[in-house]
């Protein structure tokens, strides 16, 4: 089988541009693709735990802890030992970090039109539909 024809080599090419695109529109606010997902689960639900924003994101825990250490200094997130268990962390927006969701919104829009910019709309919804079935049967 050639390179070009292997399925993960091709799926980690688009990846890497699709996560340059992002980063690109991103940067401006001083915010990585990883921050950005973690920022729009706290903007969803504030408050969770670290634990429950590891599993959502399908990170271990501590790729999970250097990103929100790394977003804790930048100002966008406080973490708070939960009083029933002193293990868990909850993990909350500041008023920097809440103040980034109509921005960081538009810029995620934009990187959305440039990353899917050779698909029509039918396309790109039958594009995300076929990887989130990829997704849906991980053990």
């Amino acid at each position: 089988m050639e390179l070009e024809q292997c399925f993960n080599f091709v799926l980690t090419k688009a990846q890497q541009v699709v996560h340059h695109i992002f980063k690109i529109e991103l940067a401006p606010y001083g915010v990585t693709p990883g921050q950005y997902a973690v920022l729009k689960c706290l903007w969803d639900q504030n408050g969770q735990t670290a634990t429950q924003l590891a599993s959502r994101l399908s990170l271990d825990g501590s790729t999970m802890t250097g990103i929100l250490d790394r977003m804790e200094l930048k100002g966008f997130i406080t973490k708070q030992p939960d009083v029933k268990d002193r293990r868990a962390l909850h993990v909350l927006l500041t008023e920097k970090g809440r103040s980034l969701e109509g921005p960081l919104s538009e810029a995620i829009m934009e990187a959305n039109k440039r990353a899917l910019v050779y698909f029509d709309s039918h396309q790109a919804d039958q594009l995300n539909r076929m990887l989130r079935e990829i997704t849906a049967h991980e053990k």
